[in-house]
Formats: C-alpha cells, sequence, structure tokens
C-alpha cells in the first residue's frame, strides 16, 4: 500500500484521508489510475500530445444556469456549478485556453450563438437537425433518456397514453425546448397550439409550477430529473418509464474552429474516464438538499 507521509501528530492527515475517501468514491482515483497507467506514453506521442493547443485563447461561453446538475447556482454557496462547468473548465486544460462564463436565458442562447456573440453555449441541448442549421454541435458529451416529473403523492398516470386520455392534466414546457416538442408530437395531438401546454421562460419555473399544483407533468432527462427530485425529494417523482433517448452537445457558431478541438477533448475525457467521474459526483453523490 502507498500513502502520503506527514511529521508526526500533523494536522494535515485527517483532511487529506477525507479529500482520498472523496476522490475513491466519486471515481477521480479511477480517471488518475487510467490516464496515467494506460494512456500516458513518456516515450512517444499518446492521446494527450495530439490535443489541439489554443495558446491561452479567452473561450466566451454562455449559460442559463437552470439545469440541475448540469449549471445551477448552488443553494447553499450561491455559486455557478456543475457538470458542464467542471466539463468546459476541464476541455479548457486540456486544449490550454480560458473560459470567460456569461449569464443568458435559454431562449436567447441559440440566436446569440448563431450571430456570434459567444464562442460556445451549453444548457443541456438536445442535438437536433432542427437546430443544427443555426449552430455548430459539437459531439455528443451526453446521452441521456426523457422522462415524466410529477408530483411525489400524484398517481393519476403512469404512461403518457394515460396523461394524454385526462383532458384535465396540464404539461409545463419551454418553447423550442425538446421537452415542448415531445409533448405535442409524442404525447399529445401535434398542435403546438394546444392549450394543455402551459408554457414557462424557464426550466425551473415550469418545475415550481409543478410542484405548486399549476402544471401536473414537466418532461426531463434523466440527469435534471435526478438533480430536482435531489433537491425535493418529498415534492416529486419520476412518472413510469423512459419516453426517449437524446444526445447532448455543446453549439457553436457555425463554422467555428472550436468544434473539432472540442472534440478531440471530449474524446480524451471519455477515454480516461474524466467524464465517468463528473457522472458520479453530479448525477450519485452531489446533493442539492445539503
Amino acid at each position: 500500500d502507498f500513502g502520503f507521509i506527514f511529521p508526526q501528530g500533523s494536522d494535515l492527515v485527517e483532511p487529506f484521508n477525507a479529500a482520498i475517501a472523496s476522490m475513491q468514491e466519486d471515481g477521480f482515483i479511477s480517471h488518475l489510475d487510467t490516464k496515467w497507467f494506460y494512456l500516458i506514453d513518456p516515450n512517444g506521442e499518446d492521446l494527450y500530445d495530439a490535443l489541439p493547443d489554443l495558446g491561452g485563447r479567452a473561450v466566451s461561453a454562455a449559460m442559463a444556469n437552470d439545469y440541475t446538475p448540469l449549471q445551477f447556482i448552488d443553494p447553499g454557496t450561491g455559486e455557478a456549478v456543475g457538470w458542464e462547468y467542471d466539463a468546459v473548465a476541464e476541455i479548457c486544460r486540456r486544449l490550454n485556453c480560458t473560459v470567460e462564463w456569461t449569464n443568458t436565458s435559454w431562449d436567447a442562447m441559440i440566436p446569440a450563438i448563431n450571430a456570434g456573440q459567444f464562442d460556445i453555449g451549453m444548457d443541456g441541448i438536445t442535438i437536433t437537425e432542427e437546430r443544427a442549421q443555426q449552430v455548430d454541435f459539437s459531439a455528443p458529451y451526453m446521452t441521456s433518456q426523457q422522462f415524466m416529473l410529477v408530483r411525489a403523492d400524484d398517481d393519476r398516470f403512469a404512461t403518457p397514453a394515460d396523461f394524454a386520455a385526462d383532458a384535465e392534466l396540464l404539461v409545463g414546457a419551454q418553447p423550442g425546448t425538446t421537452g415542448f416538442y415531445t409533448a405535442v408530437y409524442d404525447i399529445l395531438d401535434g398542435d403546438e397550439a394546444n392549450p394543455r401546454i402551459k408554457l414557462f421562460d424557464n426550466f425551473g419555473a415550469s418545475v415550481q409550477a409543478l410542484i405548486t399544483g399549476d402544471v401536473d407533468m414537466v418532461l426531463v432527462d434523466a440527469a435534471s430529473g435526478r438533480g430536482y427530485i435531489g433537491a425535493n425529494p418529498d415534492k416529486l417523482k419520476i412518472a413510469g418509464d423512459a419516453i426517449k433517448s437524446e444526445d447532448f452537445g455543446f453549439i457553436f457558431p457555425q463554422g467555428s474552429d472550436l468544434v473539432e478541438p472540442f472534440n478531440a477533448a471530449i474524446a480524451s475525457m471519455q477515454e480516461d474516464g474524466f467524464d465517468d467521474y463528473l457522472n458520479t459526483k453530479w448525477f450519485f453523490l452531489y446533493d442539492p438538499a445539503q
């Protein structure tokens, strides 16, 4: 067994032991093992040597901070945190770039990226052909499934068909999102003006409307559903099985020279286990209620 050494009686032993235990639990040690024992080649070019060097370039990033646990405001610290923050920070560490974060709304994000106001945008954005006509997507960094998020005490429906059959049930959604189009075309009647769909400015507002009883269901991916249930374990639950799968990608202005470097970094993080570490940290260990 290997261990770090300290002067006898050092007050650093217990804090270091706690940090080591956390790194073993969240998979960061496994990531380091894969990186240093299997992927690093001291005698030749390896996975990391092949990554582009952006020379310290500043990358402007648009966030909405409304998608727990991908990007949100930590209720305990008031800081903006999440899977996507950690992922992009690591990508820029590998590519030698710096990130300049800017908070914006979901409605404004794709038009702003399309206009070149930011270099990259992220908000758990589903890769679709329609959006790809306005922006360039990275390779998928995550595949998730969509579920029905409901109140914890509501047992009136367990399938999309059950929901559609009850004309009194309402769904909350943001216009232009995957959840909105799934509600319209996969659950209801294909009418985007259906009065059973209540529209909200942001995802958090739709979840709050669900909690207060103003709507009866919100469509979520597995990542955000886990985050909101973690923050409200006695108020929310998932009803039924997954409805459909979706791939998430970062978005860039069309023709951006950042797409290929980011794709290379994403691939390296998937190969060396860094994305597994982020998944464990944010989807299984982080507790927004504490």
